[in-house]
């Protein structure tokens, strides 16, 4: 089983990396971005085969140690690899 985890700032909480990307998207003659937030992409694969334990075992992942829980947001997804 494979784990696709996306970590996001929460909204509300300053993105300096993604305010740069937006600025240097601007610099490089790229119109229309109206705003970039920037986070982080995670591909994990499980050896756990019930999804239930599979989806404990990523929640315990992503608030122990993926994701700041204070400043981000998490999602993800199980797939059947």
């Amino acid at each position: 089983m494979k784990a696709r985890i996306r970590v996001t700032l929460k909204n509300g909480v300053l993105d300096p990396q993604g305010k740069a990307i937006e600025n240097a998207l601007g610099g490089l003659g790229i119109p229309g971005v109206a705003e970039v937030r920037q986070g982080k992409y995670f591909e994990v694969d499980l050896k756990e085969t019930d999804e239930a334990k599979a989806k404990a075992t990523v929640e315990k992942m992503c608030k122990d140690l993926l994701a700041n829980t204070v400043i981000e947001n998490y999602a993800f997804e199980l797939v059947k690899a």
